[in-house]
């Protein structure tokens, strides 16, 4: 079973991949890890901050951990923002099979009334070096994109509306 967990910055993608690993001992696969690495040791020569260059740039190597990850029947949870919405159309049907996908998406009601908790909890599985500029404004902005995309694509999410829940029934 390959799990795929997405969603924008600050929704919780991290601690739900260690929840998951720690409730169904699946390991966890952070893109964020995989972008650090490859640009810390001159792999590319994309920025940190250039997401529409790393997204095609890091899905083009995810995609094919997965399919390895699926071909040797090992389950592996896959979080961060660099999963493209289009991510089915690179499977056939017998590696869809085995991939369940989730968006999570934060609503604008729940990010008015938990800014303060979104950000102080930030750093609750990995130590971020700084939040940024992630103002409300954009947060909110960024959920709603994601929640029509995913309507678009007739994708699985996970709408934080009143309370935030890190879990996945399999």
């Amino acid at each position: 079973m390959i799990i795929l967990i997405a969603g924008t910055t600050h929704t919780g993608k991290t601690v739900l991949a260690q929840k998951l690993l720690e409730k169904y001992k699946f390991p966890y696969l952070s893109i964020d890890h995989l972008k650090m690495g490859l640009i810390r040791s001159n792999q590319t020569a994309i920025s940190v901050t250039d997401d529409e260059k790393l997204t095609p740039y890091l899905w083009a190597i995810i995609k094919e951990i997965i399919k390895t990850a699926i071909e040797n029947g090992q389950n592996l949870i896959v979080e961060g923002c660099y999963i493209p919405f289009d991510w089915a159309k690179d499977f056939s049907k017998e590696y869809l099979l085995h991939i369940k996908y989730y968006c999570l998406i934060m609503s604008k009601n729940y990010i008015q009334k938990h800014f303060s908790d979104i950000l102080a909890n930030e750093n609750i599985v990995e130590q971020r070096l700084t939040s940024g500029d992630w103002i409300q404004g954009n947060l909110i902005k960024e959920n709603e994109n994601n929640l029509q995309t995913c309507k678009k694509y007739g994708l699985n999410y996970i709408l934080i509306d009143t309370e935030y829940k890190f879990d996945i029934d399999l």
